[in-house]
């Protein structure tokens, strides 16, 4: 059958489907990051999550976590996936410290943001704008309605939909349908697009309201109506893989297969919001290259990031390091990495400490081990 023969017949003509791209000659890039949770850099487990957010195991997954919840969860990388669909990883979701009733201003999600210049073919703002499909797989101790919440952060806008969970304990395909927004626009830049949260548990403030099922305004209290608390009992697992979104308006049959990538070219994307320096493999690695000592207090290094990143990174050191030369050898501490002059693709770092320098003065190095991260998350 050549390309002009595949039928598009049942598919939206809103819709981007991989028939249609085939049709087209077009790539379509998705727009979910990771999506099959391939990629942790970071680490593949984190234990105790529920006091701050921030992102722990799985690329591009943050950990969201609203007023103080006492509920815990340790979150990772794990090998439960659906049957017979091509995955190879989940994020795992685990309830270690269970909250009965979540207080009212408490909450706890998953969520991954997108670059607003990522969503610009929706064409939000305008008579034309597209509506969206969300479609993944989800596995839950706890059955019932969960929320999903996307907020348009360029003009303070969301809408909400649910899904549901049927039989505890059991790999689901869930698709969700978003429409369209005629009215909020989304900047054409690097910032926050869409912030995507899959809730876990709410308390009152996120659900005594109208379910948002339309883009208005956001109200907190319309984000999370109807959310089963997954917080309830240390026995609550919630696994989800195979993220995908969707432009156009999709049902379970018409769907567009998942969008698979490559390994490395997943990992490529992911670089562009964190990057983590040198591999922990269990081998020596060099962790930045052109090093060299200004004078007996300041050494620099230099690293150019690949592909640029999405912004000017803050950058860190966990661990300890050393300043290899072809002389005396020595160990750069974390307490001593002192300033840097950074744009979204390369990076001069300078390391202080007294007359730490005198034997490498004048010398050119390299720095092995000791692990760096540059962060550029939205």
């Amino acid at each position: 059958m050549s390309k002009s023969q595949i039928a598009t017949g049942g598919i939206a003509d809103d819709a981007v489907s991989t028939a249609k791209v085939l049709n087209d000659s077009r790539i379509v890039t998705p727009l979910i990051i990771n999506g099959d949770m391939a990629v942790a850099q970071r680490a593949t487990s984190a234990s105790g999550l529920g006091a701050s957010s921030g992102y722990n195991t799985c690329d591009r997954w943050n950990f969201e976590k609203e007023g103080s919840p006492s509920a815990r969860f340790t979150q990772s990388q794990d090998t439960d996936v659906p049957t017979g669909q091509g995955f190879t990883t989940s994020l795992k979701m685990d309830c270690t410290t269970a909250a009965g009733s979540p207080d009212a201003d408490d909450a706890i999600s998953i969520q991954q943001k997108i670059e607003a210049q990522n969503l610009q073919l929706l064409r939000y703002g305008t008579s034309s704008a597209k509506k969206v499909t969300l479609s993944f797989w989800v596995k839950a101790t706890k059955t019932g309605t969960n929320a999903i919440w996307i907020y348009q952060n360029d003009d303070n806008r969301s809408q909400a939909q649910t899904y549901t969970v049927n039989s505890s304990n059991t790999w689901e395909k869930k698709v969700v349908v978003f429409a369209a927004d005629t009215t909020g626009v989304i900047d054409n830049n690097n910032g926050e697009g869409f912030r995507i949260n899959w809730w876990l548990t709410a308390g009152s403030n996120f659900t005594s309201g109208t379910l948002s099922t339309t883009w208005q305004s956001h109200v907190a209290a319309n984000n999370a109506v109807g959310q089963v608390n997954n917080a309830d009992s240390t026995s609550n697992n919630w696994y989800i893989t195979g993220v995908q979104l969707e432009v156009g308006e999709f049902d379970s049959d018409t769907i567009p297969p998942f969008p698979f990538e490559s390994f490395s070219n997943n990992l490529h994307k992911c670089r562009r919001y964190f990057v983590k320096s040198p591999k922990t493999d269990g081998l020596n690695h060099y962790s930045l290259h052109d090093m060299f000592t200004y004078d007996n207090s300041n050494c620099y290094a230099g690293y150019i990031f690949n592909p640029p990143m999405r912004a000017a990174p803050t950058i860190s050191q966990t661990t300890a390091a050393e300043f290899l030369t072809n002389g005396t050898d020595k160990s750069i501490t974390t307490d001593m990495l002192y300033s840097s002059q950074k744009d979204n693709e390369t990076a001069r770092i300078r390391f202080y400490d007294g007359n730490a320098f005198s034997d490498q003065n004048g010398k050119v190095g390299i720095l092995q081990n000791g692990t760096f991260k540059f962060e550029s998350e939205l």
